[in-house]
């Protein structure tokens, strides 16, 4: 905590250094807000691809009760949780990692891997190589070595006979995987083959097919197609860099370089990204305001999720009263149907289903469904919602008799039947359209929660700075 507030601390020094060039647009709870962190949410939040875009009168007041729930939830010392450190310093450090690895430490990472590669020729040429492969399982008898050397020298004779490479392992190769593609394996090194192949390809000269060679795995006819010194560093380094970026090279040297900087200071890990966040934030000001964004935009969910979004969703009387009062503003265009839709595989297993479902409590229909029909096997496909007039061709003929084309059961389950009611008005229930109940609900807490969080804490608008955003 204390150094999350350090962090903010500087933050707001370096604005005070700017604040002739970045005057303060509104104080909320007496904390300044400078015209640049202001014009940095409401450019990211009104970019040409938003829908509902906002002038800057209109955000400025979204942005308050922004911030005045940021303040609720410092007041409730919800930044203190260990949840919120947590996931706060993950969210900023995916932004601060990348930046301890410098250009230099890349590029000696692309060099050594070069490095590592040119050693490991041993001063050898890489080679393209091809081969026809005949499979001899080890410990086989003398029937089946007779019998696999007599193939391999069949397609050896092919071969000399003038038959294309590449059709030949095409057609005879037990290796399908090269076979598709001519008998190619690509190019390859000292140590990356079977001793036995390798021995034999690097005694070939270009375009040779070699004598059947033979290997623990069974026997090969090898062609050289090409071969080549490896290429120079300023040639693969692009390619090599692109690999190791690709296997988490950035990273570990983020990783190396946090701990380095640990080991020679003495400091933890944690400390050490605590440091470089004040730092950065100190310099750069789009990243200070991301981390600022980050620290907010955490508070406000938690806050909201605390306080609002869970409360509200869980008193199922209020909901309902809510829904009773709001009734109208659910009201149906085409008719629907409250209940599921059930698929059987056979018409018998349908009526037993139907009948333990009668009478239940439809909160627990799926319940006795998975535990009589479907414990071992799926016996009964079950649907429960509220269907929409044409939604559901199934649903459509069964719960409205409407009869468009033809409706075909599915094979493994031909039987089907609903259980529910008819709406044709509108919901009975709140639960009937449940979901969107508790969202509007939770809408209105939370505009009652911005009204009292707006006479708890006092708040002002420079009208003269904010007329100047993005016009400066």
């Amino acid at each position: 905590m204390k150094t999350i507030l350090c962090s903010l601390t500087l933050m707001a020094a370096a604005l005070t250094a700017s604040a002739q060039t970045d005057p303060i647009v509104m104080r909320i709870n007496g904390k300044a807000v400078p015209r640049s962190e202001f014009e940095y949410n409401y450019n990211k939040n009104n970019t040409d691809g938003v829908i509902d875009k906002k002038s800057v009168e209109e955000y400025a007041d979204l942005f308050i009760n922004y911030k005045l729930k940021v303040e609720a939830a410092l007041d409730a010392k919800l930044d203190t949780l260990t949840s919120y450190q947590q996931e706060y310093r993950t969210y900023r450090d995916q932004q601060l990692r990348p930046l301890l690895v410098t250009p230099a430490a890349e590029e000696q990472e692309v060099r050594n891997y070069y490095d590592q590669m040119l050693a490991q020729l041993e001063g050898k040429q890489l080679l393209e190589l091809a081969h026809i492969f005949v499979h001899l399982p080890q410990q086989s008898d003398a029937t089946a070595q007779a019998a696999a050397k007599a193939r391999i020298d069949s397609i050896y004779a092919v071969l000399q006979g003038g038959k294309d490479f590449a059709e030949v392992a095409a057609e005879a190769s037990d290796d399908r995987g090269t076979a598709a593609r001519g008998g190619v394996i690509g190019w390859i090194g000292p140590h990356q083959l079977l001793k036995e192949i390798e021995d034999k390809a690097y005694t070939m000269t270009t375009g040779e097919v070699a004598e059947p060679t033979l290997s623990t795995v069974g026997w090969h006819i090898l062609k050289l197609m090409d071969q080549r010194p490896l290429e120079p560093y300023d040639t693969l380094a692009p390619r090599i860099r692109q690999f190791l970026e690709s296997r988490g090279m950035r990273e570990r040297l983020a990783t190396q370089a946090a701990d380095s900087i640990s080991k020679s200071t003495g400091k933890s890990v944690e400390q050490v990204m605590d440091e470089q966040a004040e730092r950065v934030a100190a310099e750069d000001e789009e990243l200070r305001y991301l981390f600022q964004e980050y620290h907010d935009g955490l508070l406000l969910f938690e806050i909201c999720q605390r306080q609002v979004w869970e409360p509200a969703a869980k008193d199922t009387v209020a909901l309902e009263r809510y829904f009773k009062k709001n009734k109208k503003a659910y009201a149906f265009k085409k008719p629907h149907f409250s209940g599921a839709l059930l698929q059987a595989v056979s018409p018998a297993v349908l009526a037993r289903a139907t009948k333990a479902l009668k009478g239940k409590n439809e909160d627990l229909w799926a319940s006795v469904i998975k535990q009589q029909f479907n414990a071992d096997s799926v016996q009964v496909r079950f649907e429960r919602r509220v269907f929409e007039q044409g939604e559901n061709a199934m649903v459509d003929s069964l719960a409205f008799g409407i009869k468009q084309g033809k409706t075909r059961p599915s094979k493994k389950y031909p039987a089907a039947a609903v259980l529910g009611r008819k709406l044709k008005k509108g919901p009975r229930l709140w639960t009937d359209v449940g979901p969107q109940v508790v969202t509007d609900y939770q809408a209105l807490k939370e505009q009652e929660f911005v009204e009292q969080l707006r006479r708890r804490y006092k708040f002002e608008v420079y009208k003269q700075v904010l007329n100047t955003v993005n016009k400066h």
